[in-house]
């Protein structure tokens, strides 16, 4: 917000709650909620944007309106081609005659306009287009019938840096404002993004294992030699993917390969002969690429996934250490 961010953006309900509970009196929009979601009046009692992408979502906003004897603000979510949540351009014309019913008995106010992008991280794919002409067509049909939503926004984190085109009045920034990227090895590179979470943790044990001894279950690993291994308590608990295979770590500025499977609480590091390491030493999963750590992308390559959901799936054991490197400017 001190960065002149004037909407944020929540999946729940109850995290636009949260929010609102810290503080935040600004605009908020929150999109997914399921038939018996409560948190829905007080989204509307607390001035909280709602997404409806069906009539009845609709419903579940007027009822919550009513009950709270407030305008509920919302945006309407056309499916352009993602076929997720969203109202099918076929089906458009009936909701938003349903939205101008609402409107006129004074229950809604049409702040917002939305859809969402499939392939905008594929530069040049064709479905971005024809997305964005959908988005037009569901426009023109609001236009029709006397409706002018305040905003109207279809640009996700890769459209907003590939595809100037699909701005509108708002871009919605999602994985790229924590620097990883949205489209492909070179995108944070590109576009000067610096990764802003950094995962570390600390060297458990040190031993040598001779040659021939398996690592971890499974024994999917197996030393070639005599090796030094590191134990680094993390693990899928917390969101260590169990699944990565050929993952490094940055200790003493090198990269150390992961070896065996990542357990519940804890994996296995296989040391370089020469580096002189200890017990307490700093091990950093993950990180800023151009200081020579591991990137969360590479954790994904690892993983068979994506940086989102490395980032994401880090669980509550690990602490948080939030910091500021400079005032907004």
């Amino acid at each position: 917000r001190a960065c002149g961010v004037n909407w944020l953006g929540v999946a729940f309900p109850f995290e636009a709650l949260t929010l609102r509970a810290a503080g935040d009196t600004g605009r908020i929009l929150a999109w997914l909620y399921a038939p018996d979601d409560h948190d829905l009046v007080a989204c509307v009692d607390q001035g909280i944007d709602i997404s409806v992408g069906s009539v009845s979502m609709l419903e579940q906003v007027i009822a919550a309106a009513k009950r709270t004897g407030k305008v509920a603000r919302i945006h309407m979510k056309a499916d352009t081609g993602l076929s997720r949540n969203g109202c099918l351009l076929a089906d458009w014309p009936n909701l938003v005659d349903a939205v101008a019913k609402a409107i006129a008995d004074g229950h809604l106010e049409l702040t917002g306009a939305w859809s969402h992008l499939a392939n905008a991280d594929m530069p040049g794919d064709a479905s971005v287009a024809a997305q964005q002409a959908g988005f037009d067509d569901a426009l023109a049909v609001l236009a029709a019938r006397g409706l002018a939503p305040e905003i109207r926004h279809l640009a996700n984190s890769p459209a907003t840096f590939l595809t100037p085109s699909t701005h509108y009045d708002l871009v919605r920034c999602g994985i790229s404002m924590y620097g990883v990227s949205a489209a492909g090895p070179t995108f944070c590179e590109d576009f000067g993004l610096r990764a802003v979470m950094t995962l570390t943790a600390s060297i458990a044990m040190l031993k040598q294992i001779p040659a021939g001894q398996s690592v971890s279950y499974g024994s999917r690993w197996t030393a070639p030699a005599a090796t030094r291994i590191a134990l680094v308590p993390l693990g899928y608990a917390d969101g260590i993917p169990r699944s990565a295979v050929g993952a490094h770590v940055l200790i003493q500025g090198r990269k150390q390969q992961v070896v065996g499977r990542v357990a519940m609480d804890q994996f296995v590091v296989a040391i370089d002969d020469d580096l002189m390491v200890r017990e307490g030493d700093d091990v950093i999963v993950f990180g800023e690429g151009a200081t020579g750590a591991p990137t969360a992308e590479e954790w994904g390559v690892a993983s068979g996934s994506i940086g989102y959901e490395v980032v994401t799936r880090i669980g509550s054991r690990v602490t948080r250490d939030h910091q500021s490197e400079r005032e907004p400017q």
